[in-house]
């Protein structure tokens, strides 16, 4: 996610950006960036901590995705044995767009485990974007949930694991498809509108970033050895009659247990956006006509439509589970570039132990399109730390929901209600394609 909306990821070398090393860093071996020369091997070290291997094509497609300056790593020797990268991108957040430093290719050599060497990229990483004045929020999605809220990253996003049984899948009376047509595309042909749709889309939709070239590089790649058997990639793409496409789904087909040793044909939607709701009826409908499938696999949003559409909704089956986790870099800049449902004047008492220099009470005021956040001697409304400001600023985990649990505690009367439904948004966040490596 980019420092500007709409720049590529450049590829600028270690010397021009800040050391990592000059962080502070419980580690014995010091944390600093990748060289080019280096990259293929910490690449290969990353893959390896997530029991992957990279391809010589896979590499060319993450490399030009990869700025240098912000790729961490710590070496033992010449041998790469802890990574972490920083992907700059722009999130829809409630009330418009931010930039904000993907975070993702983490990982620690089996070796190396134990050391203090997350601690300190993730020190490294954060201490960077405040003093450079970066992004103001860091997000990522972890491939273990307990890892990362020690850094004061909270889960923001849920993502609604759907599965749908083909056959059940009969629309309501009354369903609104439109005049459009759903049509198969090749993939040089399907591309650029499937491009163009996700950019409308994105702006729309809170917890999706910008994609540049790179990004979908990478996004669509669709090499064998990692479909999990699954065929290659379809692209179904909705037109309106005037032939503007409207929507898109990205699907495999597979196969899954049938829980008596044979399996059951399966459809696999990597991806589905649509700028209308009709042209997400038809694109729903198309993939429930897929002929010799049992079950469609997918995974949305936890107030996905699909189940609404449906004259029976126990079709479908939903498991929900974290996704994009987000921690507040700088907590003025990132509260004050956010909307707000409600007009809000409001000081919050904010415990950051990882990130000192957010420890303390902060002014927030907020009316209409307009907030501002500043320090403030002003007695407290409510006192919270880190990981719960992550949670709550894209607006779908409430204060209210993390004060129940002991984690938010108010301390003005009213103020925790009114602030709750302020962050609140009418629609739930959440990231598009589930999980991936690396964060695209």
């Amino acid at each position: 996610m980019s420092t500007s909306a709409g720049q590529a990821p450049s590829s600028s070398s270690p010397s021009q950006s800040a050391s990592p090393a000059s962080s502070s860093s419980p580690s014995p071996l010091p944390v600093r960036s990748v060289t080019e020369d280096e990259f293929d091997s910490w690449a290969r070290m990353i893959a390896d901590t997530y029991g992957a291997d990279r391809s010589v094509e896979e590499l060319a497609d993450q490399r030009a995705a990869t700025d240098l300056g912000r790729t961490w790593a710590v070496f033992d020797g010449a041998v790469p044995v802890a990574g972490a990268s920083v992907y700059p991108r722009v999130l829809t957040v409630p009330g418009g767009t931010l930039p904000v430093a993907g975070i993702a290719s983490v990982g620690v050599a089996p070796t190396h485990r134990r050391r203090g060497l997350l601690t300190a990229m993730m020190r490294a990483q954060l201490t960077d974007a405040y003093e450079r004045r970066r992004e103001p929020v860091a997000v990522l999605r972890p491939s273990e949930a307990g890892i990362y809220g020690r850094y004061g990253y909270g889960a923001a996003t849920l993502g609604n694991q759907l599965r749908g049984d083909r056959r059940a899948l009969r629309f309501r009376a009354g369903t609104e498809f439109g005049s459009g047509t759903v049509r198969l595309l090749a993939d040089a042909e399907a591309r650029p509108r499937v491009e163009a749709v996700y950019d409308r889309a994105r702006v729309a939709t809170v917890g999706w970033p910008d994609r540049q070239a790179a990004h979908w590089a990478v996004r669509l790649a669709d090499h064998p050895h990692r479909r999990g058997g699954a065929t290659s990639l379809r692209y179904a793409v909705h037109e309106e009659a005037d032939g503007r496409a409207s929507g898109y789904a990205l699907y495999r087909h597979g196969s899954a247990p049938d829980g008596a040793g044979g399996g059951l044909a399966v459809v696999e939607v990597v991806e589905l956006a649509a700028l209308s709701r009709q042209a997400y009826a038809a694109l729903w409908r198309f993939l429930a006509g897929i002929d010799l499938v049992s079950w469609i696999a997918y995974e949305g949003a936890v107030d996905e439509m699909l189940p609404q559409l449906l004259e029976d909704p126990r079709a479908v089956r939903s498991t929900p589970v974290d996704r994009l986790w987000v921690r507040l870099v700088d907590v003025d800049r990132a509260l004050a570039g956010r909307g707000y449902a409600l007009p809000l004047d409001l000081v919050l008492d904010v415990r950051d132990a990882f990130c000192p220099w957010n420890t303390g009470r902060h002014r927030l005021r907020a009316d209409g399109d307009t907030a501002v956040c500043e320090a403030t001697t002003a007695p407290a409304d409510l006192r919270l730390g880190a990981e719960e400001l992550g949670a709550v600023f894209l607006g779908g985990t409430t204060l209210a929901a993390l004060a129940a649990a002991g984690r938010v505690e108010e301390l003005r009367p009213g103020a925790l209600a009114h602030a709750s439904a302020a962050f609140r948004q009418d629609r739930a966040p959440w990231y598009p394609g589930g999980w991936a490596f690396p964060l695209y």
